[in-house]
């Protein structure tokens, strides 16, 4: 899938998408691993990550804290919206033909993924802190607490998932950054490179203009007898 071109694509239109390509490239099996994580996050706190203990009001497993379990939602939600999101620009990105434009999609995966990295480190802290902090009278009967582990776990593998995207979209803008050049070096090497063209004229003479596309300027034609002819001495008449 990768191939000679701005930003880890070729020229837009140069080859047509491959599905079987597309779904084994490792990029784009680290994005799907990511958005099954984050739907196992979310998933496992809004069906069992709340417990109700004698009244109406329901409890986060997380130590009674409901702000763990808000935040696990959130980031959850949010990577797996954000993983969608970026599977179609993956889909859509080779046949960008603008060079800004891939530039400004590899650079919104960059900070997109990187901040995901940190929020699910952030996660993963907070929500094991809390965990660790959970007495067993807060969850009679162990409520809940497998749903607390598998959400911790795919926290911290969230965490490696969002890395891996993090460092393949900066190689990207890296390998890019060099890869832009082309463009402006073909048109300017077209504009630039024209060979000086000799034009030949009579009498063996050469003029020589760097354009080869513009007409020879106007030029003399010279006689070489009349260059050759010695002048002759005039004599007085007496």
């Amino acid at each position: 899938m990768e191939s000679a071109g701005a930003y880890g694509a070729g020229r837009a239109g140069s080859t047509s998408f491959d599905p079987v390509a597309f779904f084994t490239h490792p990029r784009t099996v680290v994005r799907l691993l990511s958005w099954v994580f984050s739907m196992v996050v979310f998933s496992c706190i809004v069906n069992e990550g709340y417990i109700n203990i004698g009244s109406e009001r329901l409890l986060c497993v997380f130590n009674n804290n409901n702000d763990a379990c808000n935040y696990g939602i959130t980031v959850g939600v949010a990577s797996f919206l954000g993983s969608i999101c970026f599977l179609l620009l993956d889909v859509y990105f080779p046949s960008m033909s603008s060079v800004k434009d891939r530039r400004r999609a590899v650079l919104l995966d960059l900070v997109f993924s990187g901040l995901a990295s940190f929020l699910w480190f952030v996660g993963f802290c907070f929500l094991a802190n809390q965990w660790q902090a959970t007495t067993p009278e807060e969850l009679p009967l162990a409520q809940g607490s497998d749903a607390a582990r598998a959400t911790i776990a795919f926290c911290f593998f969230s965490i490696l998932t969002w890395a891996v995207l993090t460092l393949s979209a900066l190689r990207r803008y890296l390998s890019g950054a060099n890869m832009t050049l082309f463009t402006w070096q073909h048109m300017d090497h077209a504009h630039g490179s024209a060979r000086a063209t000799p034009y030949p004229i009579a009498n063996g003479a050469t003029i020589v203009t760097t354009n080869p596309y513009q007409a020879p300027p106007f030029t003399e034609t010279l006689d070489p007898q009349k260059l050759t002819q010695q002048p002759r001495r005039m004599t007085p008449a007496f």
